[in-house]
């Protein structure tokens, strides 16, 4: 069906090559010029991949590392996978929150905040300039708990070179779907996946 949303085609690969197309994908898109004047929204790239895949992605992380690097670019990782565990565990009614769950909603919106902050600090950092990727990894981390479309829209302001997004999930022209998710969003950016898929 034209338009339908569909998950990568890992099984279609061995689970080496399915890697090595997204690292071949991703350095395709990572020597090209990089225009400076477009906007936040547009320097984000979403390297989408099966959720299924996400520990041996990690594994391979340093090749997206080596051919960012190769390309003259610098290259920096979020990692924001124990960013609610920390954030949680350091919270002040951290302990009436385990005993009434439910009560957790309304602190969410905090966590969102602290979250999209912190993002935006490393955004902001002096290893982070104008040709640097920022590679952020571990947003299925927030599935429940926050919108990746939300912390996108918050930080993509101070996005100076290029932010890659590790994206387990779905697409279908710019409508992507996190893990699972029914409902999806609209995002301009880039779009990178295993060839054939």
């Amino acid at each position: 069906m034209a338009g339908a949303l569909h998950p990568p085609r890992a099984e279609r690969y061995s689970v080496v090559s399915y890697i090595d197309e997204l690292v071949k994908a991703y350095t395709e898109i990572v020597e090209l010029p990089w225009d400076s004047a477009i906007s936040g929204a547009e320097k984000v790239w979403f390297v989408i991949y099966d959720p299924i895949q996400e520990r041996r992605l990690r594994l391979h992380l340093p090749e997206f590392e080596t051919v960012t690097r190769r390309a003259n670019h610098g290259w920096k990782i979020i990692d924001i996978t124990d960013s609610f565990a920390q954030w949680m565990a350091a919270h002040d009614y951290r302990d009436a929150y385990f005993e009434a769950p439910d009560l957790l909603d309304l602190a969410l919106e905090d966590f969102a905040d602290e979250l999209a902050t912190s993002v935006a600090d490393e955004l902001s950092a002096p290893d982070a300039d104008l040709e640097t990727v920022v590679a952020l990894l571990g947003v299925a981390s927030l599935f429940g708990l926050n919108h990746v479309s939300s912390l996108l829209e918050q930080v993509r302001a101070r996005i100076r070179g290029r932010l890659l997004v590790f994206f387990p999930g779905q697409h279908a022209g710019s409508n992507y779907r996190l893990l699972d998710a029914r409902d999806g969003w609209d995002y301009l950016a880039v779009a990178i996946t295993a060839k054939n898929t």
